[in-house]
């Protein structure tokens, strides 16, 4: 059993006397159905599963449906509660609105009905929740797999978690790295592109999409303006449109734009952004070198650490009320900064691109007087260290 915490949050939740909706959204592929599906066996009560994850929007009846099966059980069975799991209720027109509808019926006749909501585009479920369903629902992030997440249910070492990422039902398949591909690239990217972005988004422009998409997994871990963008995409657009493309590519877990560090929010909002995947499987299943090849070729292996401990600092920063940014000024740069409330953490990566030198760190330190200064990588703290210290460790005084 993994994501322990999640499991003993939702299983502590539903056995609450006060009641309500539990919302887990997260990327697809990370394992919310599962867990879900475990924490319902541990209660010991009637549990009913469905899924609009069709490749065509379903009707709010599908939800009316669902809730009439779940109160057929109640009534028919007459146990102390029903769990109802609906997934990919983002899939659903006006699903907030159904729900609060029925929700609120069974708060008025005390029924004992459990309902938990999946969904893989976390931002079109936060639309739904804040406009109908405010007071009735606690929502629990469920993010990309962590290394030790992935050593101790698989046994992998840190260099395969670096190259393959964090899927949990890709991890069967990386000894036939074609068939491992094929995966992610067939059954996590299309589907997230085509049924959790251009089938719920009005989208202009979907080849700019899946190029943007390419880009960020090409450039993952490096600062591109958005001039640059314009330049390597065809048929472009202009840069709103591309920002907004990218707000979408975060919004589904699988890249986003790290924007400038800055005491001015106008700055940071205009500023290039630092391409970063969220999980290096999307990075290394677009490049043509093999797990074993990219590990000897020095300038991949180093992208491949810096996305791994970028991927790993905003999965990390989901959670909590941290923000993630790098800082540049001049030819100085600092890899990335973390910030929750005043605190700030300054950090830099040495990799398989190697710097001597650290003046943009020096820099950045007499500036800004970050909390902790942390260097990853050769003689300092060990990445495998980084990985297994929970980010909120590095504000504590």
């Amino acid at each position: 059993m993994f994501k322990r915490k999640i499991y003993t949050i939702l299983l502590h939740r539903l056995q609450e006397p006060r009641r309500f909706i539990q919302v887990l959204t997260g990327p697809r592929q990370v394992g919310k159905t599962t867990l879900v599906q475990q924490v319902a066996e541990e209660l010991n009560l009637p549990t009913l599963y469905a899924s609009a994850d069709e490749p065509t929007l379903r009707s709010p009846l599908w939800i009316e449906q669902q809730w009439e099966l779940a109160r057929l059980e109640l009534k028919s069975n007459s146990p102390a509660s029903v769990v109802l799991i609906l997934d990919e209720i983002q899939k659903i027109t006006n699903w907030s609105d159904s729900i609060k509808r029925l929700w609120d019926e069974d708060t008025r006749a005390k029924r004992p009905l459990l309902v938990v909501l999946l969904g893989s585009a976390p931002l079109l479920v936060q639309r739904g929740l804040t406009e109908s369903l405010a007071g009735r629902f606690e929502q629990i992030p469920v993010t990309h797999w962590s290394w030790q997440e992935m050593h101790e249910a698989f046994g992998w070492s840190l260099e395969q978690y670096i190259y393959f990422g964090g899927y949990p039902g890709a991890a069967s398949l990386i000894g036939d790295e074609t068939r491992f591909r094929h995966y992610i690239n067939d059954s996590l990217i299309e589907t997230t592109l085509s049924r959790d972005i251009l089938l719920l988004n009005p989208i202009h422009k979907p080849a700019l999409l899946r190029r943007l998409f390419e880009l960020a997994c090409h450039y993952s871990s490096q600062l591109v303006s958005y001039q640059k963008m314009l330049g390597q995409l065809q048929d472009a657009g202009n840069t709103t449109t591309l920002a907004h493309y990218l707000d979408l590519l975060k919004g589904v877990g699988m890249a986003a734009g790290v924007f400038k560090f800055s005491n001015h929010l106008i700055r940071q909002r205009s500023s290039s952004p630092k391409l970063q995947v969220f999980n290096t499987a999307l990075l290394s299943t677009q490049s043509t070198l093999s797990f074993h090849e990219a590990q000897k070729d020095r300038t991949c292996w180093g992208r491949l650490v810096e996305s791994a401990i970028g991927a790993f600092l905003l999965n990390s920063a989901i959670t909590h009320d941290i923000k993630v940014f790098y800082w540049r000024e001049g030819g100085k740069e600092v890899d990335f900064v973390l910030q929750s409330g005043k605190k700030i953490i300054a950090i830099e990566v040495k990799s398989g691109m190697m710097k001597e030198a650290l003046p943009g760190m020096e820099t950045f330190i007499k500036h800004f007087q970050p909390l902790r200064s942390l260097v990853i990588g050769g003689a300092n703290l060990s990445i495998e260290k980084f990985f297994q210290t929970p980010i909120t460790d590095w504000f504590a005084d």
